[in-house]
């Protein structure tokens, strides 16, 4: 389920609700018990390797290094 920030305007407090996507711009009522809260835009970050380029060509061979020095 889907986690969701907001932050009260009375009191200025940070919390998380679980709820599902189809409740996500439900009212939400701070833990101090505050009515007016804003939800908060939540980031995703997304990270993996990226090619730059094309591989290096060693010229290599078998082995298990890849440089030939085993056989």
């Amino acid at each position: 389920m889907p986690r969701y920030d907001f932050r009260c305007r009375s009191c200025g407090a940070t919390f998380e609700l679980n709820r599902p996507m189809a409740r996500a711009n439900d009212p939400a009522t701070c833990p101090d018990g505050h009515p007016d809260t804003v939800k908060l835009l939540s980031t995703v970050a997304v990270t993996g390797a990226a090619a730059s380029g094309p591989a290096p060509s060693g010229g290599g061979g078998g082995g298990c290094c890849g440089g030939g020095c085993c056989g």
